[in-house]
């Protein structure tokens, strides 16, 4: 009886010893034999590294953070002997995420399952390709009217441009008011449509729930405003 309280007490010791995370983000790099990875994110408009790991051979790697409310974290893997800057943007929420990428392409194939944030952003993303997609074709045909030294087609393109600029910065509004709820919502506003009418980047706010109004990114959002209506 005495060996099996013993035991328990032990076991309960080494639980309450361990130590506890926000935020686990864990993962494999396939072909990666050396370098370091670090978990970053932005404070106060710096890049600042919160953890890292010495790669040496091994696939897997965990990485931790502390974390109040839902954010933008960066994987970044520094190649050893290699002027490297790769890094995967992902939304963290508490709670684990778990990366799986190589080392060919770190960056742009990477299957990230986590956060119900991170869902969303992916899903704006994706639709952000399209308008991507669309601006290159643009480009092209600038590119090909200055050859011709064709002004009308020119112009014409420039509407384009202009039309397409509008149509990204509206769906963007109207993607962050449907997702009121969610801490991509301010996300969005302050990193893809910063430079938008004010009164767009109002709307957003003014539809956002109490509860991400109190977020990391809610508050920016609010300061954000506030130093633009002050200009």
């Amino acid at each position: 009886m005495k060996k099996i309280l013993l035991l328990a007490l032990i076991g309960i010791v080494a639980s309450c010893s361990k130590e506890q995370h926000d935020l686990t983000v864990k993962g494999t790099v396939k072909d990666l034999k050396k370098g370091t990875l670090y978990l970053q994110k932005m404070q106060d408009s710096i890049l600042i590294n919160v953890d890292s790991l010495v790669i040496s051979g091994q696939a897997e790697f965990e990485l931790h953070s502390d974390l109040e409310s839902p954010e933008v974290f960066f994987l970044h893997l520094n190649k050893t002997n290699e002027d490297s800057d790769r890094k995967i943007v992902f939304f963290a929420d508490k709670g684990i995420t778990e990366i799986h990428t190589s080392l060919k392409d770190f960056a742009f194939n990477a299957k990230i399952n986590g956060s119900e944030q991170q869902k969303k952003l992916e899903e704006y993303l994706k639709m952000m390709e399209r308008f991507n997609d669309k601006n290159l074709d643009l480009i092209k045909n600038e590119f090909d009217a200055k050859a011709a030294n064709d002004s009308i087609l020119l112009e014409e393109n420039q509407k384009d441009f202009e039309n397409l600029v509008k149509s990204k910065y509206l769906y963007t509004v109207n993607f962050a008011v449907t997702n009121n709820d969610s801490e991509v919502a301010p996300y969005l506003a302050l990193t893809e449509i910063y430079d938008a009418q004010i009164k767009w980047l109002d709307t957003i706010n003014n539809a956002l729930t109490p509860k991400i109004k109190n977020s990391k990114y809610g508050k920016e959002l609010e300061s954000f405003i506030a130093k633009r209506k002050a200009e």
